[in-house]
């Protein structure tokens, strides 16, 4: 094996599944402390994730969400940033569905302000997430303040906002009026029927398609375009970049625009998808496990899709969980997350010592 092809595997591969098998130990003896069989819980988790169409539909409606965070995250870890804003920048995003899905939908047909709301969810997010890329980029704030502070001011903007612009007369939800029917994404169910297939109904629809889309646009613009290569070669040596004729700070803007733009897009899947009015709080966390996804995928768009639809799995197989064993708490699954987001994370490189210096005797015998 070549020394580069044995890194490869470890980054990739073996580190993450490592990561992976220690954080579901840990999860394991957790349940085992509080009378829970583990394999039991763990046979619930992935009958209600994948063993119907409808847990398949509810665990890929999520993993949409964690693939728009993750690709926001990962965007911008490439040009050197640490974003972690896309809670609100998801959450502003959401304000620019609404406005375009209720403010023109009287004057125009569903075909154009469909396309309009997404678009407009993107300009939104990726607007909000230009603030702290400025103020990296020229003012030497640190983006890692800027934009948790953002998340704050993001809460707090659209609670003001739904509870005096957009709340309805009579009604105590803090929520918009509902969309235009005509104004919302095909369900899956729908989409499929189209072609003749039969699925169960499930929040899932053709947002779906747009992740995906995204991950091959993200993919494309890293790895073969310039705007790529520059991206990485500020995020790998900012000062290496300067003498390649190549600015930073137009880089970590452009970084910050696209991934503001991607978290954006969670509201298309959250509002034009699933709830068809602006509701408080349906961001639900979607930017911050973005941060898990992104690492656990290692900034790459297929990593990142595998890491969205284990999320998703978690998301959707930890509901089923809490539905069929009472004594397992909706707070026990969100510690099961924590602990991969912990490992996958903080100490995801706990195990890279031991392993390197086994890969490398493998290496130098030739193996």
């Amino acid at each position: 094996m070549k020394a580069s092809t044995a890194e490869r595997w470890l980054s990739l591969f073996i580190l993450p599944s490592l990561n992976l098998l220690t954080a579901f130990f840990f999860t394991a003896l957790i349940l085992i402390i509080t009378n829970v069989d583990p394999i039991e819980a763990a046979k619930y988790m992935v009958q209600g994730a994948f063993g119907s169409q409808e847990g398949w539909g509810y665990t890929l409606y999520y993993t949409t969400n964690f693939i728009f965070t993750g690709l926001a995250v990962a965007i911008a870890f490439h040009a050197g940033l640490f974003n972690i804003g896309g809670e609100g920048q998801a959450y502003i995003g959401g304000l620019g569905v609404t406005l375009v899905a209720l403010g023109l939908s009287p004057y125009l047909p569903a075909l154009i302000v469909i396309p309009l709301s997404i678009l407009a969810g993107a300009l939104f997010g990726a607007a909000w997430a230009a603030i702290p890329g400025y103020l990296q980029a020229y003012r030497d704030s640190h983006i890692v303040i800027t934009t948790i502070m953002f998340n704050f001011i993001a809460a707090s903007l659209m609670v003001y906002l739904l509870v005096n612009v957009f709340a309805v007369p009579g009604e105590m939800t803090p929520a918009s009026r509902s969309f235009p029917d005509e104004i919302k994404l095909w369900q899956w169910h729908e989409f499929v029927g189209f072609f003749g297939l039969s699925f169960d109904s499930s929040p899932l629809n053709i947002s779906l398609l747009l992740a995906l889309l995204c991950c091959y646009g993200v993919w494309f613009l890293l790895w073969k375009t310039r705007w790529g290569y520059e991206i990485r070669t500020v995020g790998a040596n900012p000062e290496a970049a300067i003498y390649a004729g190549i600015n930073p700070r137009k880089i970590w803007m452009l970084s910050m625009l696209l991934g503001g733009a991607l978290a954006g897009l969670v509201s298309v899947n959250e509002l034009l998808g699933v709830q068809h009015r602006l509701v408080l709080g349906f961001n639900a966390g979607y930017g911050f496990a973005g941060i898990a996804v992104a690492l656990m995928g290692r900034n790459h768009p297929i990593g990142i899709m595998l890491a969205a639809l284990l999320f998703g799995a978690l998301y959707q197989g930890g509901a089923e969980l809490a539905f069929e064993m009472p004594n397992v708490t909706r707070d026990m699954v969100i510690v099961i997350q924590g602990l991969i987001i912990l490992f996958s994370g903080a100490m995801e490189f706990m195990y890279r010592p031991l392993v390197r210096r086994v890969l490398w005797r493998w290496v130098r015998e030739g193996v």
